[in-house]
């Protein structure tokens, strides 16, 4: 089922208007936040608690880092999930730079983005109770 990205409401959710006529944009509550997903794949994290949690959240691939970083110097690995990049809520450019984001996500940017496990492989990973 669609997640109805009308229904979100959140401090971020501005970013998401440029996406909401593409009809892949899936929007899902996820650790107090909300994940989006775009075409297929994981591209933001939109975090609204105290920091390290509180702006944006890129995921992508640890080799897209440092071009991603190249071309917008307020993106850094979160202090806690450095596989993912963090755009704070906090920098003075953080509107500008969360919107170049956005375009570039529009953009199908394949730096941005990861493709998110099937549910079908998360169910048939064996357990860690059924590891020795």
């Amino acid at each position: 089922m669609r997640s109805r990205p009308a229904a979100v409401v959140h401090r971020h959710a501005w970013l998401i208007d440029p996406l909401l006529e593409d009809s892949t944009l899936l929007i899902r509550p996820m650790f107090g936040g909300k994940a989006v997903y775009f075409r297929g794949k994981f591209v933001l994290f939109l975090a609204d608690r105290d920091e390290p949690w509180r702006g944006v959240l890129l995921p992508t691939e640890r080799a897209q880092q440092a071009s991603l970083i190249a071309d917008c110097a307020s993106l850094a690995p979160h202090a806690i999930l450095p596989k993912w990049l963090y755009l704070p809520e906090s920098v003075d450019s953080f509107e500008t730079d969360a919107q170049w984001l956005v375009a570039q996500i529009r953009q199908d940017d394949d730096r941005i983005g990861i493709i998110p496990p099937s549910k079908r492989s998360r169910q048939t990973r064996p357990s860690a109770a059924k590891k020795k």
